[in-house]
């Protein structure tokens, strides 16, 4: 598989003009190596929109879903540092979502992000995953990198006293690695906009995310 692990965290956020720098300044000099560095995590990856909403968006990636509901975890989520209290109480729009990554296909990742967000209708897991099957195939297709699909799971992904408005606990999210921001909006359009083939799911949102950073376990592994 072409991302690390099996697990994955995806949250997504919108934050006041205001408050932007320190929000910035937060994630890049505190929150991503904290979290990276608990035991199971991988990696993290930063991105900020192109085209979508919320504005902000990071990718964790662990060894198992597991992770996410580890001590060492809710350790972390129990005892927020002050600067995380304090940037986490002034989020917008909030997306969490704890998640399996059940198809991956293509090798590598891309500097553009693409992201489907669907809800899948009730009973029609199975036959969802299924037609999503031969649309996650970055085969012979130009710029596309390799493709994803995560399922949340609804108890992991439930509200938090940090982000008790946080959204996303049912929903899957199609990641798509691209080059460029025309590769990512022609797979949307292709695969799952317009005359593509219906799927037993709402389709909540799509967006195109260009990466900000990422930051790998073994960067921090001497520190």
């Amino acid at each position: 598989m072409p991302l690390a692990g099996k697990g994955m965290l995806l949250t997504s956020m919108d934050i006041d003009p205001a408050d932007e720098a320190d929000f910035n300044r937060w994630y890049d000099r505190e929150h991503l190596e904290e979290r990276v560095a608990i035991e199971g995590f991988i990696e993290a990856r930063r991105y900020v929109a192109h085209i979508g909403s919320p504005k902000y968006l990071c990718l964790y990636s662990t060894q198992a879903i597991e992770v996410l509901d580890s001590p060492a975890y809710r350790d972390k989520l129990a005892h927020p540092t002050a600067w995380s209290a304090k940037t986490m109480a002034r989020f917008k729009n909030m997306i969490r979502a704890v998640a399996r990554i059940t198809i991956s296909n293509g090798t590598g990742r891309g500097a553009v992000l693409g992201i489907v967000r669907l809800r899948p209708q009730e009973g029609r897991t199975d036959e969802l995953r299924a037609s999503l099957q031969s649309r996650l195939d970055p085969k012979d297709l130009d710029g596309i990198i390799s493709m994803h699909l995560l399922e949340s799971d609804g108890r992991l992904s439930g509200p938090m006293a940090e982000l008790a408005a946080a959204a996303g606990a049912a929903d899957w999210f199609v990641l798509i690695d691209g080059t460029s921001v025309s590769a990512i909006a022609s797979l949307q359009a292709a695969r799952f906009t317009g005359n593509a083939a219906p799927m037993p799911a709402t389709q909540i949102s799509s967006g195109i995310y260009d990466l900000m950073w990422d930051l790998a376990k073994s960067d921090i592994a001497s520190t």
